[in-house]
């Protein structure tokens, strides 16, 4: 389905991307995410782990949270992150019961929405519908860039 030419998909995956970009200039590893809820941005976050000196700042975790808390429940809402969740933020989508999860770039070495294991596909009692790839190129080339700086 598109709105204006612009897949709903693609159309939050870039305000994903905007909050990695926030991330980036902050010089935090450049994940974004956002949570939406009926057509409504509900939540955003970026990554904060070298701000805050904890490793478990991550742009999911803060997002759910920040959802969580608005909203009370995750029914019909959908994460949009750019880059794959790693084991944290797959344990959390389970925990707190997100319906479905939409990111950017796979995580070959850390990913576990699919790329190294898959912890929210009927692992446990609750399953999060999963869609990876979206603006993969652009998310990829965003993390690329943050590292090669960094090199």
């Amino acid at each position: 389905m598109t709105i204006d030419g612009i897949d709903h998909e693609e159309r939050w995956m870039q305000e994903a991307l905007k909050e990695a970009r926030a991330a980036m200039a902050e010089d935090e590893v450049p994940v974004g995410a956002v949570i939406v809820r009926d057509g409504a941005i509900v939540a955003h976050a970026h990554n904060l782990s070298r701000q805050k000196n904890d490793p478990t700042q991550h742009a999911e975790l803060l997002a759910l949270q920040a959802a969580q808390q608005k909203l009370g429940s995750l029914t019909g809402c959908t994460l949009y992150v750019t880059m794959e969740p790693c084991a944290m933020c797959a344990g959390a989508m389970v925990l707190m019961k997100l319906p479905r999860l939409v990111f950017g770039a796979f995580d070959h070495s850390c990913g576990c929405t699919g790329s190294r294991v898959d912890l929210t596909d009927h692992w446990f009692y609750h399953s999060v519908e999963t869609w990876g790839g979206v603006l993969e190129t652009d998310c990829a080339a965003l993390l690329s860039e943050f590292f090669q700086r960094k090199r």
